[in-house]
């Protein structure tokens, strides 16, 4: 019996947030959520339990930049506004969650904008 997409969406979550409280448990957590139309990101301290930064396709800085939300001009825009608002917090080194979505299209171009911004991941 074969799985459903959502059932390998959340084994793949589980692996990747598994693999990732054992390599960076000292580092924050740059968490994506990816939509039809829109991309969210934050930056979240486990330890404390609390959202560092954050970024999406809602914020009027990115909107005013993209014709449409739910591309991967927008998602680069989101990492770069990201990056900007880390490294103003005070944060460098992060490890990269990308929950269950593979790394490709959307999410690496969020990633690739983030790195060029100057994050560690």
């Amino acid at each position: 019996m074969s799985a459903n997409p959502k059932q390998l969406y959340e084994r793949r979550r589980r692996r990747v947030r598994a693999k990732l409280r054992k390599v960076g448990a000292a580092r924050p957590r740059v968490c994506v959520f990816r939509s039809n139309k829109h991309i969210y990101v934050q930056i979240i301290d486990d330890t404390k339990g609390q959202t560092l930064a954050a970024a999406s396709t809602l914020v009027k800085e990115v909107q005013q930049k993209v014709t449409s939300t739910g591309g991967i001009d927008a998602a680069t825009a989101v990492g770069a506004l990201l990056a900007q608002r880390a490294l103003s917090a005070g944060l460098k080194d992060v490890i990269f969650d990308r929950g269950g979505y593979i790394f490709h299209g959307r999410v690496k171009a969020l990633a690739e904008a983030a790195r060029e911004g100057g994050l560690n991941f």
